[in-house]
């Protein structure tokens, strides 16, 4: 075999899923009665609770205490459903009957969430009951308690593919199975930095659920290619009419785009966590993350792909197969869905999408002629790296340039792209004063739109955004078509 054939160990933690005591199945514990008590308890107590989890009105209080009393009695009752999960449903037992004690003030579960370890059970279909005063990305901006009911999703192939070349030992692949309000949104994610608690701990996992990523990409893609009258190829076609397939795909693009932070030749920290900065940076990060997704991708097909079926496992048949619908989702999400989602408010990840966009088109590999999109697939792969070289390139260059220049570069790298709005103050030229100053005055000179929708987004938002719309609250069971 190659020696640049990526090696995946053989030994790598797969199979079914683990047994419960009475060997029932998540989806089985979403019909059983103290899960339905537990889903409506928690609801009625998000209408008692204000932005910050406290229980504020005196008078609600005695309703708190008897919904948490409910919760508590619901979780004991499942909890011989998930033994994997026995420290954390116990300590989060204590920690609602604390939270009451103490009188429903700002609630506390740093000592439940320290218990929860789904990282250390990746095993395809287990379940796990999760509940938590948090935050919802994408959903509610209050720390209300939200009940979850999941399933994890962790092919073999993606297991091998972890213990090989793309270890990542923090990343957790979900299914929804139920949920409470706050996950009848477009939040996609389960982060334990969304949980209230009295200290922030060194965070262990983040979790994805790529049954709603899944479901929501099948929805859009299938309606944006019917507008654009795109003739999708027979693998990509097949996706859309294949829920689990797509799931699998998503986990793949995500475990890649989630080692890829904080990885490589970047500037001291991407994110510029705790400060300002343009939201034109964070594009480029996370655009950037994807992009290493992309070309791992082709890389992994490409490579694979010279081997004969023959010396490959199933494992790796599976890696390659994968690989190519990767290229794929990533461009049509970024193209067809992020581009266009979410308001024109700073929206870093529309940026993403329309200069991924605009680079295929002005590298000729994605033609709009006569109302119809048409993409020369054979040509893209080498295309959407050289984006994503150039990408990289700014950042190794940034490590040698004060903080405002390295955004005066990106600005001007995206610049030979996109076109900016016509008042931009970045375009014209920032003043004397603005270039002298703090870099906050950098980053209130950018506008909120500073890269409007081109004359086809705003055509194909108009189209679009119903469709998108309805993605709201999607899950793997919704039909997607």
């Amino acid at each position: 075999m190659s020696q640049f054939v990526p090696q995946f160990t053989a030994g790598a933690i797969v199979g079914e899923p683990e047994v419960v005591e009475d060997g029932r199945p998540v989806r089985e514990v979403a019909t059983h009665p103290a899960w339905h008590r537990l889903k409506e308890a928690a609801t009625a107590l998000q209408a008692l609770q204000v932005k910050d989890g406290s229980v504020e009105q005196e008078s609600d209080r005695p309703a708190a205490a008897e919904l948490t009393s409910d919760i508590i009695d619901a979780v004991a009752e499942l909890a011989p459903f998930f033994p994997h999960d026995a420290s954390y449903l116990a300590a989060l037992q204590r920690d609602f009957a604390r939270w009451a004690e103490e009188g429903f003030g700002v609630p506390d579960f740093l000592d439940a969430l320290n218990e929860f370890q789904p990282q250390q059970h990746r095993i395809d279909g287990l379940g796990h009951l999760v509940v938590f005063p948090m935050y919802t990305q994408n959903g509610s901006t209050s720390r209300l308690v939200e009940a979850v009911l999941v399933e994890v999703i962790w092919p073999d192939f993606v297991a091998a593919l972890e213990a090989g070349d793309y270890g990542n030992k923090l990343f957790v692949a979900l299914r929804f199975v139920d949920f409470t309000p706050g996950y009848d949104t477009n939040s996609a994610v389960l982060f334990p930095e969304t949980v209230a608690m009295r200290e922030i701990p060194q965070f262990t996992w983040g979790a994805i659920f790529q049954d709603r990523e899944a479901a929501r990409y099948r929805r859009v893609v299938r309606a944006a290619a019917e507008i654009t009258k795109l003739e999708l190829p027979d693998d990509a076609a097949r996706m859309l009419d294949d829920q689990h397939l797509t799931e699998e795909t998503f986990v793949m693009w995500d475990i890649i785009h989630d080692r890829s932070h904080m990885r490589g030749d970047l500037p001291f920290d991407p994110f510029m966590i705790k400060q300002r900065m343009p939201f034109f940076l964070y594009s480029l990060e996370e655009l950037r993350c994807d992009l290493t997704a992309f070309r791992e991708s082709v890389r992994l097909q490409r490579q694979l792909g010279a081997l004969p079926d023959s010396e490959l496992s199933d494992a790796q048949r599976e890696i390659r197969d994968h690989a190519k619908l990767v290229q794929y989702a990533v461009i049509f999400d970024r193209i067809f869905r992020f581009a266009i989602t979410g308001s024109r408010v700073r929206n870093y990840d529309g940026l993403g999408g329309q200069l991924l966009f605009a680079w295929m088109h002005q590298h000729d590999v994605l033609h709009w002629t006569d109302t119809q999109l048409t993409i020369d697939w054979d040509a893209v792969p080498d295309v959407v790296v050289a984006l994503s070289d150039r990408i990289n390139e700014l950042y190794w260059r940034s490590i040698d340039r004060p903080k405002v220049a390295h955004w005066l570069a990106a600005y001007a790298m995206l610049t030979e792209t996109l076109t900016p709005h016509p008042a931009s103050n970045w375009a014209r030229g920032l003043s004397d004063e603005i270039l002298s100053g703090a870099p906050k005055g950098y980053t209130d000179a950018v506008l909120d739109d500073e890269f409007p929708l081109s004359m086809f987004y705003e055509a194909l938002n108009k189209k679009m955004a119903g469709v998108i719309e309805s993605t709201s609250g999607i899950t793997g069971t919704t039909d997607a078509a």
